[in-house]
């Protein structure tokens, strides 16, 4: 669905603006999350990016303190000796914060946010879309995931990890933007609002979303072609039954999801207090709030 087509829906779909807290690991400069800023902006909601002021992927949930700045940040995009916070004067909302992933998260949700919000605290969190796909034990690296996770289990705010297999870092002012940006973005603003269409709560306490596209090429160059189909994250062998989809009990795994052809995208209920599948019952919620827009494997 194109972007200018979705904004035409959002009243129709009930979907109103909300306050979004956002970072990543890949760093504040990275084009990929300002393409989800300005479609979560133009979705009309209030959205403040709170990331790091580099590249930080890998860190998972390490969490320290900020420290000035010695050297300019990511692609120049602030200047040496800039203190341990800053921002973008002419786009106050894009924010640095010269820490880990998750230290971003925490200082957008408990200070950068909040001037912004009237001292409220934002209604959803949302980390990515991530340079390269989180899969399954790449989930427990990921300092993507790892500031989603930080929101939902420590802060108690539903969260969202965005993932995208199209890899290759690309600064925030690259022209003209590559289509694999704005399609994840587009994707991602589609999933978003179709989460906060559903209803407070929008998702069960200490619930996160595990979300994988696949690459932006081939017969995947439209938003449109992408379709979203329920997963899980761990193999689960000896796990419990999952919630009963598609004709069974087990969910696929997000590798199988995002390795079958034909633009399947993995949405996995992850249990934010080990970053494993949560369990039947929470997936159960997420699959009735979401379930006019999934899809099966072939």
């Amino acid at each position: 669905m194109r972007l200018e087509v979705l904004l035409a829906l959002l009243p129709a779909l009930g979907v109103h603006g909300i306050r979004i807290i956002q970072s990543n690991d890949d760093g504040w400069a990275e084009q990929y999350v300002r393409s989800f800023h300005n479609a979560l902006m133009a979705s009309g909601h209030d959205a403040v990016l709170s990331a790091p002021a580099e590249n930080k992927s890998g860190t998972s949930s390490l969490d320290t303190e900020p420290s000035p700045r010695n050297t300019a940040c990511q692609y120049d995009s602030c200047t040496a000796n800039s203190g341990p916070i800053g921002r973008n004067e002419t786009s106050p909302r894009l924010n640095w914060v010269n820490s880990f992933p998750v230290t971003s998260m925490r200082y957008g949700i408990d200070t950068i946010g909040p001037q912004f919000w009237n001292g409220e605290a934002p209604e959803l969190a949302v980390a990515g879309p991530n340079v390269g796909s989180n899969l399954y034990l790449a989930v427990h690296f990921s300092g993507t995931v790892g500031a989603a996770v930080y929101a939902a289990k420590n802060e108690k705010i539903p969260a969202i990890a965005f993932s995208g297999a199209s890899d290759g870092t690309l600064a925030w002012n690259t022209s003209p933007e590559p289509r694999r940006s704005t399609v994840y973005a587009e994707l991602a603003a589609t999933l978003t609002n179709a989460v906060i269409a559903s209803g407070k709560p929008y998702l069960p306490e200490d619930v996160f979303l595990n979300v994988n596209f696949p690459q932006v090429g081939g017969q995947c160059t439209q938003a449109s072609q992408f379709k979203w189909v329920l997963s899980r994250i761990n193999v689960g062998l000896f796990s419990a039954p999952d919630v009963q989809q598609c004709g069974g009990t087990r969910l696929p795994t997000e590798t199988s999801v995002v390795g079958t052809n034909g633009c399947y995208v993995s949405v996995s209920v992850g249990d934010a207090n080990d970053k494993t599948t949560a369990a039947a019952e929470k997936q159960a919620v997420v699959l009735k709030k979401l379930q006019s827009m999934l899809s099966c494997l072939p």
